[in-house]
């Protein structure tokens, strides 16, 4: 069983436990950290999420994300020390590298781990109301069944590099809060406001409610070139992402008040959807 060293003085103000048992209970949080489809659906309903590696749980904290505990082996003690003494409340669980390996599955060569306690999501109306700095939103990115970690994580990285406002998800697409995601947007999702909408399409019906010009961007005979939507530029828009394979549904596109499409040469007729939200984010930037 893991034990707490009495004799360690470094790092005092906080709860530091040497762990020797991969199987200790209080490191539930951190095991079976390669299944997705399990974290997937645990992690949000115990109202928690993973940030892996030093940059990444900084960010989560500047954020103002509170921790659960911490994860480490011994050598990143020292490196993090500003950080642990900063949360005391929080326990430090320490050891060695196999040992740490066998806990979460894979070799942790990026620092660290933290448990973090998930924010409660905002409704979209609070949402699109607080953004930049209580203005309000004038451009926000919806995602539509959005599957792959990887991709929602590079959409939350274009949208802060070129000033997204906020980030809408479906009621299916992947978890922003998921270690992939996280990781691939490189902490950025803790600086976009997100939230989930709670039904599929009619959640855009909030988005009319606030003003926008919802544009799907899909490919259809009545689409609009993305060149020509910028000439004139909607006061607010939001923009509707579809997913990975099909793009977006009948229904998404249905529910838009216009539909969109990117401008392409080569006979290529689509992007990837995360090339093609960054496409569209700089076309549509102020």
């Amino acid at each position: 069983m893991s034990t707490a060293d009495p004799t360690d003085q470094t790092h005092a103000a906080t709860d530091v436990v040497r762990v020797t048992d991969p199987a200790d209970p209080r490191l539930r949080d951190y095991t079976d950290l390669k299944d997705v489809k399990l974290r997937s659906a645990r992690e949000p309903a115990e109202g928690l999420y993973m940030a892996e590696s030093s940059s990444v749980i900084r960010r989560a904290l500047e954020a103002g994300h509170r921790p659960r505990s911490f994860l480490m082996a011994d050598k990143w003690l020292d490196s993090m020390a500003d950080v642990l003494d900063a949360h005391p409340g929080a326990p430090v669980y320490v050891g060695a590298d196999d040992v740490v390996q066998q806990i979460t599955g894979f070799h942790l060569h990026r620092g660290a781990l933290a448990a973090m306690h998930r924010p409660a999501l905002p409704s979209v109306h609070e949402l699109v109301a607080g953004a930049r700095g209580g203005a309000g939103a004038r451009r926000v990115a919806v995602l539509e069944d959005i599957v792959d970690h990887t991709n929602v994580g590079a959409i939350f990285r274009s949208a802060a590099a070129l000033g997204v406002d906020a980030v809408l998800v479906s009621p299916r697409c992947a978890d922003p809060l998921y270690r992939r995601s996280v990781r691939v947007s490189m902490g950025t999702v803790f600086q976009v406001p997100w939230t989930r909408l709670e039904s599929w399409p009619a959640g855009l019906q909030a988005l009319s409610e606030d003003g926008f010009t919802v544009a799907a961007l899909a490919l259809a005979d009545d689409a609009v070139s993305l060149d020509d939507l910028v000439v004139e530029p909607p006061e607010r828009l939001a923009m509707v992402l579809g997913t990975e394979g099909d793009g977006l549904s009948r229904d998404a596109v249905a529910a838009a008040d216009v539909v969109v499409r990117i401008p392409m040469a080569g006979g290529v007729d689509s992007l990837n959807v995360a090339a093609a939200s960054a496409v569209a984010f700089w076309a549509t930037r102020a």
